[in-house]
């Protein structure tokens, strides 16, 4: 045979071979391929293993992470496993394959999660971007965590998570469907109940602490203690009346707490601000002796006064027969809730938290003839009828004052019938039975 005739056998041979190899390369299968040039598309043409077929490898296809340059990561003669994506075109001779580096990478990695999921691990990675819904995490592939996985509560602006690096708890994996659902949210869940664990065991009532507001709502505040979240009541927030715990705190303040209990079993801390904060009664007889004159302001009415707050978290009695020089039915008929009002100081208990107060010690006591005028309009008729009945009107002015205090028992006032009418109600009653005499 000439040397004509056995190239052209050799030619035919490897023909057939190269036939025969077409099908031996399928969709799926992991091969070995030589760079045999990288053309001007930023692809690289690779020669299949031993079977003379060529396939294209994108630059899209090189890595998981992005690729500006191809040939700043492959040169000729490099060789790579890759995986067989697909068939180009349709004729055996010239057909090619799309193959990918990435794809294999990223089969890998599913693999290696998949391993890390059914042995109950967590997993670490970047968040990349912030879409509708919730956060898209770089695990090598690509994972998602829902806006409810993110944390333990509610978090408006999701922004703030994106370029950080957190840990995640797999929630669902399906690599087929390059599904990978996390959670950021279980591993919160997780720190914070062995912080909450180990704060819980330190805590004991009447320590003073630092925390951070980390919830407001109308019963109360809400102070993170560092994993730990503990409830001052809206009436422990300060010694003054709290309408709102919002008028007075604001989400992430810094503020100092007293313990005032602590329940592991029902996982509760009761706190208070209002007690690491200067007793307002303090030194209450510098700033309030008797017989100063302060400014006030109608807190509550009630049947029998009105209380005064004079200093913040310092409230005094005004008794109804401390309010006018007048007679009148109930203390709303000329006092409201709110009130800008000047008192007297009759009385000052600092051990007891008491001050009595008066209204009409700052007014001007009306003359004898307008009483009498009140009483009937003669102011003489009391002197010249004394031997006639005179004792009555007598009798009736102590019977009022008696009746002004009936309904201020001590219990609820804190001062006794006495305390209420003081040395000067007294006087006032001697000085109007001596008038009339």
């Amino acid at each position: 045979m000439s040397e004509n005739g056995t190239s052209q056998n050799n030619d035919n041979n490897d023909l057939l071979n190269a036939l025969n190899n077409v099908d031996n390369v399928k969709v799926g299968d992991v091969v070995k391929g030589e760079i045999l040039a990288i053309d001007d598309d930023q692809q690289a043409i690779v020669g299949i293993g031993e079977t003379g077929i060529e396939g294209v490898v994108p630059k899209k296809e090189l890595s998981t992470k992005p690729v500006d340059d191809i040939k700043s990561v492959i040169k000729v003669g490099d060789v790579l496993d890759l995986v067989v994506i697909s068939r180009i075109g349709n004729d055996k001779e010239g057909g090619s394959y799309l193959l990918s580096q990435r794809r294999l990478e990223a089969r890998k990695v599913w693999d290696d999660i998949q391993k890390e999921f059914e042995a109950g691990h967590t997993l670490t990675a970047p968040v990349t971007q912030v879409v509708k819904g919730g956060l898209v995490v770089d695990a090598g592939v690509r994972g998602f965590v829902p806006a409810s996985m993110v944390s333990d509560h509610f978090v408006e602006d999701l922004s703030q998570f994106k370029g950080q690096t957190l840990e995640f708890k797999i929630v669902e994996i399906e690599p087929s469907e390059n599904r990978l659902i996390l959670s950021h949210r279980a591993i919160v869940e997780k720190q914070r109940a062995a912080q909450r664990e180990e704060i819980m065991a330190k805590l004991q009532a009447g320590d003073t602490v630092e925390g951070k507001v980390a919830r407001l709502t109308n019963f109360g505040a809400f102070v993170d203690l560092g994993g730990v979240d503990g409830l001052v009541h809206v009436s422990e927030i300060a010694y003054e009346r709290v309408e709102k715990p919002s008028d007075v705190l604001k989400v992430g303040q810094d503020v100092k707490v007293k313990v005032l209990s602590v329940d592991p079993e029902r996982d509760r801390i009761s706190l208070s601000i209002k007690q690491t904060l200067p007793e307002p009664w303090d030194g209450i007889e510098d700033k309030a002796p008797q017989g100063s004159v302060l400014d006030g302001t109608v807190k509550r009415l009630t049947s029998f006064g009105a209380f005064v707050e004079v200093f913040p978290g310092v409230e005094g009695l005004v008794h109804i027969s401390q309010i006018s020089h007048q007679h009148i039915a109930t203390p709303a008929d000329v006092l409201k809730v709110g009130q800008e009002i000047k008192v007297k100081v009759l009385d000052v208990r600092p051990n007891d938290h008491r001050l009595a107060l008066s209204i009409k010690a700052l007014e001007e006591k009306p003359q004898s003839g307008d009483e009498g005028h009140d009483n009937g309009g003669n102011a003489s008729r009391p002197r010249n009828n004394r031997n006639n009945g005179g004792s009555r009107p007598r009798r009736n002015n102590r019977n009022s004052a008696e009746t002004s205090t009936a309904n201020a028992p001590e219990e609820s006032t804190g001062f006794s019938l006495g305390d209420l009418i003081g040395d000067s109600l007294k006087k006032d009653i001697e000085n109007q039975e001596n008038d009339k005499d």
